[in-house]
């Protein structure tokens, strides 16, 4: 690995977007701000764009990264219940920055 490769990687934008980067992970963490605590079949309503696969995908990397906590009932049938960790609670004042700016920006006919 060449030095500025190494560099790359101590980049504190890149280690951001190595942990919520993606086309999902922002709305996922978004949802989960809203709700507080939400199942993932509510997850996949809100969000019917994205594939179950992709979904399940997206939530096991924020669990593994400490932004969201999966929380697994036994009981039948089975539930399972995602919030924010404090660190995922970090965030939200970028997610809701991000929502302003779109706020301001965004034009229901597609153009910026």
């Amino acid at each position: 690995m060449k030095s500025n490769e190494l560099e790359e990687f101590r980049c504190p934008v890149t280690y951001t977007l190595s942990v919520v980067g993606g086309k999902w992970k922002w709305i996922i963490l978004y949802m989960i701000y809203l709700e507080e605590i939400v199942r993932y079949n509510k997850l996949k309503k809100k969000l019917p764009s994205i594939a179950h696969k992709t979904l399940s995908q997206q939530l096991d990397e924020l669990e593994q990264s400490d932004i969201i906590l999966r929380k697994q009932y036994d009981e039948i049938p089975p539930r399972v219940e995602y919030s924010l960790t404090e660190k995922g609670k970090s965030l939200i004042p970028i997610v809701l920055q991000m929502a302003e700016w779109g706020k301001e920006h965004y034009r229901p006919n597609g153009l910026f």
